[in-house]
């Protein structure tokens, strides 16, 4: 921008900056480029003596693809009542998409009118973003309707479609525009995998990125992004991999966005190491890539090493934002510092300039909640400057079942309820922590509650990856091709297990029954079905992952903990809170979790 300011002052020094087509460049640059200046843009536009509407185009496309696309509209408002500007046909696709990113659907059925008016209706370009602007604003029988009406519509018609029917879960319409398309781009493949990774079904996500290369086509950065996210969540590492080495191979360029994802997936594997790598071989990281890394070092059992990483980033003159403080205060929770972690979140606001928002509350909660100081998490709660939700509560609450106070929990538990009616996790916490002092009347009657209620319990799930492919099992899964030989080496485990001195926590179960079928139900929790499957099909020796979709329980991860002695096996298990690395019975969370 100064050299660009510069370059104004001599177009104006010597007169042609009077010239439409100079001033439209300089517009240009300001307006378009990541290093440019909108209001300087917006001042540039205001001494153009007889502005054309390329130029305004121009201002047109920055305000829709900004942070504040409302101000396309505000501009095109001043254009109506200040100007003689013709609008064509390339102004209103920009309009709708800002329109669609506010969404403001009254604004869109304007530009609706103004579009039908000056004769521009039957333009596949602005009908493509009709469709999208009504698809966003909430009327996606609107856009099907218009999609049915052009009369020879483009990739582009086909691809906005899909994202509207996706935007809505829709995947069977989506699918079927997809599946019709004459001829699919690399867009039309970006625009279905990324519907399945925003709506959770990773697996159907990776399904069809491993069809989309067996198509020759290339991926492009967001297919590749979206692809290291769905293997993140499901701890597809093997997958992960091999799109690394599919990558390097096409010589495919390692953008930051890029190589964060790689760090974020296999971190999200329980590979520190692979992560540092990436990491350490990006020439250029900005703050995202230290903050995935300083997170995900820290819900890795690594508290001390993120802190280091930390000091590290601040020496590079990599300013942190409010996610590096999250993982830094992830780091002291789950590593028991709790010193070091009310000082880091004091510096939030004395070094750094930052305003806690209620994640880092929720963080500190968390913290003390840990270490058992449940009247200090306490006091956090009464300090925080904004109504503490669902998440700082259920902080507390876990705290308060971690350290047997019944009352508080409790009290805390059935706030919990009467914020989110509807979340069956405060249920079974609360339930949880009845079970634990023998209060079985309240379990039944909460339980009662549910059923009336409509809410059933999220069953756990736990997902391993072998030869890139997923399996999934759930607790008391019979449905698996090996399930035969699954249930053999189960028992097996067990008989290991109780020879070594492990005992059932029978109090983890939630319902009142005899103790030996309590054990029964333990024996077949998900994580432990996942283990011995894979102990079945991997050589001795391998390392074991696993993926689960609720916290661990304390009876797995005791259980867990002794597997990894007696079978002499490293057992990485990533449960919603945090990774447990397990090897020669012990656990890199040590048993602080």
């Amino acid at each position: 921008m100064k050299q660009l300011s510069q370059i104004h002052g001599v177009t104006i020094k010597t007169g042609i900056f009077g010239d439409n087509f100079v001033a439209s460049r300089i517009l240009s640059f300001s307006a378009l480029s990541p290093n440019g200046s909108l209001p300087y843009s917006r001042l540039l536009f205001s001494h153009i003596r007889k502005p054309d509407i390329f130029t305004a185009n121009t201002l047109f496309r920055a305000y829709a693809f900004s942070s504040n696309p409302i101000d396309a509209i505000l501009f095109y408002i001043h254009l109506l009542e200040s100007s003689n500007l013709r609008f064509d046909v390339h102004s209103f696709p920009l309009l709708l998409k800002a329109c669609s990113e506010i969404p403001c659907l009254s604004f869109g059925k304007a530009l609706h009118c103004q579009i039908y008016k000056l004769g521009f209706s039957t333009e596949v370009s602005v009908l493509n973003f009709l469709m999208q602007m009504y698809g966003y604003c909430g009327l996606k029988g609107s856009a099907k309707f218009l999609f049915d009406k052009i009369p020879e519509y483009d990739d582009a018609s086909c691809n906005i479609m899909m994202g509207v029917f996706l935007r809505y879960g829709d995947f069977e319409s989506a699918c079927e525009v997809f599946r019709e398309m004459p001829e699919r781009n690399v867009v039309s493949w970006s625009v279905m995998i990324n519907g399945y990774v925003q709506h959770s079904r990773f697996k159907e996500g990776l399904e069809l990125f491993q069809e989309m290369l067996d198509k020759k086509v290339k991926p492009n950065e967001s297919v590749v992004v979206n692809a290291l996210s769905a293997c993140a969540h499901i701890g597809a590492l093997e997958l992960g991999e091999w799109v690394e080495g599919y990558l390097r191979k096409k010589s495919f360029r390692f953008t930051v966005r890029v190589g964060t994802s790689f760090i974020d997936m296999y971190l999200k594997c329980g590979c520190v190491q692979k992560a540092l790598k990436v990491f350490d071989e990006m020439e250029v990281k900005n703050v995202h890539a230290w903050s995935a890394m300083v997170g995900g070092l820290a819900v890795n059992g690594r508290g001390e090493d993120a802190l280091k990483l930390f000091s590290q980033m601040d020496m590079n003159g990599v300013r942190p934002n409010e996610v590096t403080f999250i993982g830094v205060l992830n780091a002291c929770s789950h590593s028991g510092l709790v010193n070091e972690g009310k000082m880091y979140f004091d510096s939030m606001t004395s070094i750094y300039g930052l305003q806690p928002n209620i994640h880092h509350y929720c963080c500190m909660v968390d913290l003390y909640g840990r270490a058992g100081l449940l009247n200090e998490a306490e006091e956090v709660i009464k300090s925080m400057p904004m109504t503490p939700n669902y998440a700082v509560w259920g902080a507390l609450l876990n705290a308060c079942r971690v350290h047997g106070d019944t009352e508080q929990g409790e009290q805390i538990g059935k706030k919990l309820i009467e914020l989110e009616p509807n979340h069956s996790g405060r249920y079974v916490t609360l339930s949880n922590l009845y079970a634990v002092k023998g209060k079985w009347k309240d379990v039944a009657e909460l339980r009662k509650v549910m059923r009336d209620r409509g809410i059933s319990k999220t069953p756990g799930c736990s997902f391993i990856e072998l030869k890139g492919r997923v399996h999934e099992f759930v607790a008391g899964d019979n449905s698996h091709p090996q399930s035969e030989e699954i249930y053999d080496k189960l028992d097996e485990m067990i008989n290991k297990l109780k020879f070594d001195g492990y005992s059932p926590k029978t109090s983890e179960v939630l319902i009142e029954m005899e103790d030996e079928k309590k054990e029964t139900a333990l024996c077949r929790h998900s994580e432990k079905l996942a283990i011995a499957f894979g102990l079945i099909n991997t050589e001795p020796g391998t390392t074991i992952r696993i993926t689960k979709n609720l916290r661990v329980c304390v009876d797995c991860h005791s259980a867990t903990k002794l597997l990894s002695k007696i079978y002499t096996r490293e057992i990485i298990v990533r449960d919603r809170c945090r990774f447990h690395h397990f090897k020669d019975g012990v656990c890199s969370c040590r048993d602080f979790w």
